[in-house]
């Protein structure tokens, strides 16, 4: 059982929970407004602090020894502390978390009609570090934070109870979890493995998430309402989607009536996908796939004279973090500079980043610069961001992450 969980009364019971205070310098407003982190260098780390086990509650105090939120600890991070409640005497037990599922359940199902979207996005659902997608009766859950991966086992409890699904998958993978001290680990942790790709339809389009050996969670449901407004954009003609995963935009031109469709990813098994995809909605024959890497393929492409109505770039994080941010924007720019002369006269740009350190401002401004330096000219006619399923938290820009940028090109 979790320690968290409210039987265990070493940890879990107010009346027994450690205290953690902010340093007089501290501004104990921001808690109170909302921001949902403390920083190491923002608490008092005293002995007492450091022996704490990672994912335990503790009180949250301001310098005047004033209650602000019931936290989870991390000792080891340097995202020291996570609002949990901002009721310090919270119990955090099967009854909270099924609370919390209900609130992210009840507004995913206003939105879509089918059960196919992010369930959970961490903080902007009060479930801090804890992400979960849903893909009809099974749901990938990524616990990112100590509190959540000590508790898997009654999330998965409450989500198969909240939300029905029957098989949960606990993909414990990725940089976040490293910054938080917590191993990798891939398991089945409810109900049994699928035995094979899920089908998802968004937007008219079938896509095929591989949920055990897919990136992420195996599908990229915040790119929805761009891939949507990309669609807007299809009159026929030809589409390139670079660094396309499992076909996300390619697939979505060709259910808006493109002609044809080329996606260009590193990975044979995304790629694999993306076919599958095309052919369970009958558009095997206009698409075509191409393992690359994305920089080799956009030269190779020039060489050859190609164009295409509509060209998108959605790499991955270039600039997953504040020190990368200079060599990410760099990046950006050189996509956007590459790709600009494969578009059409009159055609269409997409340039997304997923990347929160680069703001919206400065990626505008390096996907700009790069269409230029490629010798064309255009206009700004939309942009976008991820969808209602991704809420962002006013107060942590790291929640509003992705950007989509659409240029016509003269």
């Amino acid at each position: 059982m979790s320690e968290l969980h409210s039987d265990d009364q070493t940890a879990g019971h107010p009346n027994d929970r450690a205290v953690i205070r902010l340093r007089p310098k501290s501004k104990p407003q921001a808690i109170r407004h909302g921001f949902p982190w403390v920083f190491a260098d923002e608490a008092v780390l005293d002995r007492r602090t450091k022996a704490l086990p990672p994912g335990g509650l503790a009180v949250l105090e301001d310098a005047e020894r004033q209650p602000l939120a019931l936290v989870t600890v991390n000792p080891v991070s340097k995202i020291i502390a996570r609002v949990m409640d901002t009721d310090p005497g919270a119990v955090i037990d099967g009854a909270w978390l099924r609370a919390r599922l209900t609130r992210a359940l009840q507004m995913r199902e206003r939105i879509y009609d089918e059960p196919f979207y992010r369930l959970v996005h961490a903080e902007a659902d009060g479930l801090p570090g804890l992400v979960i997608d849903r893909f009809g009766d099974a749901a990938v859950i990524q616990p990112n934070a100590a509190w959540a991966d000590g508790m898997a086992g009654d999330i998965a409890d409450a989500l198969i109870e909240v939300a029905g699904v029957s098989t949960v998958v606990l993909n414990g993978q990725g940089r976040s979890r490293g910054l938080e001290g917590l191993a990798e680990r891939l398991e089945v942790i409810r109900g049994a493995a699928p035995s094979g790709p899920v089908q998802v339809r968004m937007n008219g389009a079938t896509y095929l998430a591989d949920l055990l050996g897919g990136q992420k969670t195996g599908l990229f449901f915040d790119q929805r309402p761009n891939h949507a407004f990309a669609q807007r954009l299809v009159d026929g003609g030809s589409v390139l989607d670079v660094f396309s995963h499992v076909g996300g935009f390619g697939l979505a031109a060709l259910a808006a009536g493109a002609d044809s469709a080329l996606c260009i990813d590193g990975s044979a098994p995304a790629l694999e996908l993306a076919r599958g995809g095309a052919a369970a909605m009958g558009a095997a024959d206009r698409l075509e796939t191409q393992q690359s890497d994305a920089f080799d393929a956009l030269e190779t492409l020039a060489e050859q004279g190609r164009t295409f109505d509509v060209v998108v770039c959605d790499p991955p994080a270039f600039a997953p973090s504040k020190p990368a941010l200079e060599k990410g924007l760099r990046a950006y720019e050189r996509i956007a500079k590459m790709a600009a002369p494969l578009v059409a006269p009159g055609g269409y740009l997409v340039l997304c980043s997923c990347s929160h350190a680069a703001d919206l401002t400065a990626f505008r401004n390096v996907s700009a610069r790069g269409i230029g330096r490629g010798g064309r000219r255009g206009v700004l006619i939309h942009t976008g961001q991820a969808g209602p399923d991704h809420p962002t938290l006013p107060q942590l820009a790291e929640t509003g992450y992705l950007k989509a940028l659409f240029f016509r090109l003269d």
